[in-house]
């Protein structure tokens, strides 16, 4: 029985939805079927000599199946983009963009893959069964705090790579921005007043990443002000936030924390006021990475920053993902599909930060087609790996 026709408000003739007319992906054999010879070889009897030889030894599957170059796209559509729950059928769009990018940018299979929301329980139990498939998993648009747990518990469980981008793409691409900001203003990074705005996946991924790196004094802040250990309202991954950063104990706004901050990365949306930008230490880095709608204007920020950076294609430095993820499950994948470590992802972000040579205030970051990236960073993150 045929589903009665719904009505939308959207234009279905615009070119967005030419461009996804019939879906973004495909599948296409990689061997010739061109007669019975092949028939037996690619499928019975052929097969089943391959079949046993891998319930043999398992790790034979990287290299007599697609496994090896092959990564999951997996979301449950609980926080796609900037447009919220909008459920695992609104997600399959961003999904198979992101297969696309996989593929274009580091020759990387993947599969988009949409489930239902439920518990973490639940989730992990699906993905995890699903994981023989794949050589590596990309956990997408999975909403806070379940996320943290989703992916801590899958990389316990699994020996495949499991990476959540919205975290750590976020993260090892913001950094490598900063080194290079660090670069044109003459600075450290430990000497750097850090203020992040917005405590969800990508900025608990962002404190961590460059504290790691080694910026010493990092402020966070939610909707409610600065996370601090005096709050009784700290869900468990902004508790580890308190005791882990603030480490003058400021209390307050995000405007409070602003006052004299070197840097200001914003990862959560809203607007920050012009007054409490200029209220930052003189010529500061700020990267506003909301979209489509910068917490930070350009045109605000410019007043007073040395450095500017947004989430846009349509202003200079973006903070973009693409620049990480193809080429951090490359190097993983190469490596025998380890799990993605610490080292990896400080790798990568210098990866990418070396690859301009001579940054300025309007190049911090490579552009998002700029040859060599992916395989720069896939280099990077195989050194590192074992």
């Amino acid at each position: 029985m045929s589903q009665p026709e719904q009505t939308t408000s959207y234009d279905l003739t615009a070119p967005a939805f030419a461009a996804h007319e019939g879906g973004k992906v495909e599948v296409r054999a990689t061997k010739p079927l061109r007669g019975f010879e092949d028939l037996s070889l690619l499928y019975t009897p052929g097969v089943a000599d391959v079949c046993l030889a891998i319930a043999q030894d398992p790790s034979l599957s990287r290299r007599f199946t697609a496994r090896n170059n092959t990564v999951a796209v997996i979301s449950d559509g609980t926080a796609v983009l900037g447009l919220g729950d909008i459920g695992p059928l609104g997600a399959m769009p961003v999904m198979e963009g992101k297969a696309v990018l996989f593929k274009h940018f580091a020759g990387v299979d993947a599969v988009p893959i949409t489930i239902e929301s439920g518990s973490v329980d639940e989730l992990v139990d699906a993905i995890a069964r699903m994981a023989p498939s794949f050589g590596g998993i990309n956990l997408e648009d999975i909403s806070a705090p379940r996320c943290f747990d989703i992916e801590r518990r899958l990389r316990e469980r699994l020996d495949i790579p499991v990476f959540h981008d919205d975290q750590h793409g976020t993260a090892i691409v913001a950094l490598a921005g900063l080194i290079n900001a660090c670069r044109v203003v003459g600075r450290e990074l430990s000497s750097l007043r850090v203020v992040i705005g917005g405590a969800g996946a990508a900025g608990v991924a962002v404190s961590d990443l460059f504290q790691l790196a080694g910026v010493e004094d990092v402020i966070v802040a939610d909707s409610r002000g600065i996370i601090e250990p005096g709050r009784t309202d700290l869900v468990a991954h902004k508790q580890r936030l308190a005791e882990q950063t603030n480490p003058r104990g400021l209390t307050g706004s995000l405007g409070d924390a602003l006052v004299g901050a070197d840097v200001y990365v914003g990862v959560s949306g809203g607007t920050v006021p012009e007054e409490q930008v200029a209220s930052m230490a003189e010529g500061p880095i700020i990267f506003a990475l909301a979209n489509p709608t910068p917490e930070v204007h350009p045109d605000v920020a410019h007043r007073y920053a040395s450095v500017v950076a947004t989430g846009r294609s349509d202003y200079p430095n973006q903070i973009n993902n693409v620049l990480a993820f193809p080429g951090i499950f490359r190097g993983a994948l190469d490596a025998g599909g380890v799990q993605i470590a610490e080292e990896m992802k400080l790798a990568a972000a210098q990866a990418i930060a070396d690859l301009v040579p001579e940054p300025r205030a309007d190049l911090i970051i490579p552009p998002v087609f700029q040859d060599g990236v992916a395989e720069a960073v896939a280099a990077a993150v195989a050194a590192h790996a074992g």
